[in-house]
């Protein structure tokens, strides 16, 4: 009748085992083994014995269960077990291989998934899709990169310890990295930037000015369930983007090319995206990639060329994955052409309200929004470099532009910018200050916010959808939707008596409450520094009698009414929240429609 415990500071566990008791856990540092391959018939065979690499778990397991220290020991298991370099199972339908689908790498809780392994894959097997977003899962998340033996062999070994370590969102792999690096990087290093990785990409997530090595590494490490402390200098980033110019290197943005003699691209998105991408040359349209359920298999911005050629855009964590989506519908007479360009382009955002200004003095082009409008593309030149594809947008909300850069050019256009900038006050800024501005604006996010059992009806993102242009995927269920209602909506939060100093933050995934019931988890979460309030976004249902959402065609209302008191549950400490479907105004800055329902754009 012995419980089975763990222990997570010692990340050790413990249990009763044939009338004796078992105890483990999964080291800091773990041992790879089989670099080279895996023995013939080495089936169910033990490695020896490693009493040394053994003891940093024997002496929390005897600091936790003295008695352990009298019991006369049987064996020392020491087996091979798989891990991903993520610690994450690999699930899923391959990327190559049509109708080949993947069950791997349950990294020593394979008895505790299998359950739901089985289950998500059998249906995914029968129906083409699952009921719960298993992106975190998806074999799609990685790129090749991540089969190289060495990387697997050095990241592994951090890996495991990371199955029964403290889980902090914040949280960073040290091993295996400096391997898919931006031509900014080394100057980014020098202006104190503490890289994260995503993808195996190192992107910069803020900036600590004057900073040695040392100093970013000790930031990059620590995690917290609290006030990061990272706060004051994203509020300062924040700042910076509202009331001068900043730099942002989003160099991993995945980046593909679609390309055709005569009007077969234009066809073939137009049959892929929810949205109308058949418009005059020069304009960016930001678009999902419906699956036939509605949900979104990609979320991208899609730049029109030429009259056969188009260049998209996607979060960095989509690069396998859209890219296996468009070939997975690719025609079969090869008159359509598909180039993955990631690599070739690096890409700069300039954003604040003096972007327009300093872009002005480093380019021939004119950048007034009268001759350079919103949501429109061009090729220029900046500084010396040429063949840059300039497009008015940015991801969050303010007004700016992001530079595509031919990789060769990359260092040149960022020097000449920054020089450029001084008297403008510029700054680099990173992606945690990206993720507030954009948390602010109620703007959805890639996997986080918007997965593959998600609608763009459930977003607040149907002025994206255009039924009149003609049959796409997902036309039928997203109509359906239109017709019938819908199950959930994305809700933007506002947490009221939550002291930011004092009281744990919500990171994502906490329970939402409606009048003291369960309606939804959290998705993202952030700080609002023009609001000045905690801030979530969060799916929202009306369950039935069997805990089932209810389709409902007036769910706005639901949500909306007068007499619907939310909490926030984070940690067990219940915080109201203030409930909106769009962005708060006084949030607004410069933005297309996005959760904005007004044919219009101001700025205020």
């Amino acid at each position: 009748m012995m419980p089975v415990v763990r222990d997570y500071d010692g990340q050790v566990y413990i249990r009763e085992w044939s009338g004796g008791v078992l105890a483990g856990g999964f080291e800091p540092q773990a041992k790879p083994v089989f670099h080279h391959g895996v023995p013939e018939n080495f089936e169910y065979q033990l490695l020896p014995e490693d009493w040394d690499h053994f003891q940093v778990l024997l002496e929390p397991i005897l600091h936790r269960f003295p008695g352990v220290g009298e019991a006369q020991v049987r064996q020392l298991l020491n087996g091979p077990e798989s891990f991903t370099p993520d610690g994450t199972y690999i699930v899923g339908e391959s990327p190559e291989v049509d109708n080949y689908f993947v069950a791997a790498g349950m990294n020593s809780s394979g008895i505790a998934g299998s359950g739901g392994v089985g289950k998500e894959v059998a249906d995914w097997i029968v129906d083409g899709t699952t009921s719960k977003n298993l992106w975190s899962v998806d074999v799609s998340r990685f790129v090749d990169l991540h089969n190289n033996r060495r990387f697997l062999r050095d990241r592994v070994k951090e890996a495991v310890g990371h199955l029964y370590a403290i889980g902090y969102s914040t949280e960073e792999y040290g091993s295996s990295r400096k391997l898919r690096t931006s031509p900014l990087h080394t100057r980014l290093e020098v202006a104190g930037a503490v890289f994260g990785e995503t993808n195996a990409y190192e992107t910069p997530m803020w900036f600590v000015p004057n900073a040695d090595d040392e100093f970013v590494e000790q930031r990059m490490s620590q995690g917290t369930f609290s006030k990061p402390d990272w706060f004051n200098i994203v509020k300062d980033e924040y700042w910076a983007c509202k009331e001068r110019v900043c730099i942002i290197d989003m160099s991993s943005f995945s980046k593909i090319e679609v390309k055709s003699a005569n009007q077969e691209a234009a066809n073939f998105l137009q049959y892929l995206c929810s949205n109308d991408v058949d418009l005059d040359v020069g304009t960016v349209v930001n678009t999902g990639m419906q699956n036939e359920f509605g949900g979104y298999e990609n979320d991208c911005s899609v730049a029109r060329l030429s009259e056969n050629y188009y260049f998209l855009i996607s979060p960095t964590t989509q690069q396998t994955k859209s890219l296996a989506w468009l070939l997975r519908h690719l025609p079969k007479d090869g008159s359509i052409q598909i180039r993955d360009v990631t690599s070739m382009y690096s890409a700069i955002t300039l954003i604040g309200p003096h972007a327009q200004e300093l872009l002005a003095e480093v380019t021939e082009a004119s950048t007034t929004k009268s001759d350079f409008k919103f949501m429109t593309c061009k090729v220029v030149d900046v500084g010396y470099a040429s063949g840059i594809r300039a497009m008015r947008l940015t991801h969050v909300g303010e007004d700016g532009f992001i530079l595509y850069i031919p990789a060769e050019y990359a260092l040149h256009v960022y020097d000449t910018l920054m020089r450029a900038g001084v008297d403008y006050g510029i700054r680099n800024v990173g992606f945690n200050c990206m993720k507030e501005l954009r948390v602010e604006k109620f703007f959805a996010s890639w996997g986080v916010d918007l997965t593959p059992i998600t609608t763009p009806f459930e977003c607040g993102r149907e002025f994206r959808v255009k039924f009149n242009k003609g049959d796409f995927i997902g036309k039928d269920a997203l109509l359906q939707q239109h017709e019938e209602g819908v199950k959930q909506k994305l809700v933007h939060f506002l947490l009221d008596d939550h002291n930011i100093d004092t009281d744990l933050w919500p990171w994502g995934g906490e329970p939402i409450y409606r009048n003291g019931e369960y309606v939804g988890e959290t998705t993202s979460s952030g700080y609002g520094f023009t609001l000045e309030q905690m801030l979530c976004l969060g799916y929202v249902s009306k369950f039935d009698d069997r805990y089932q959402p209810c389709i409902m065609k007036n769910l706005n209302e639901f949500i909306l009414d007068k007499n619907a008191k939310y909490e926030i549950d984070i940690s067990g400490q219940r915080f109201p929240a203030k409930a909106g479907i769009y962005t708060p105004k006084n949030a607004l800055t410069i933005s297309e429609p996005s959760f904005i329902p007004v044919p219009h754009r101001s700025r205020t």
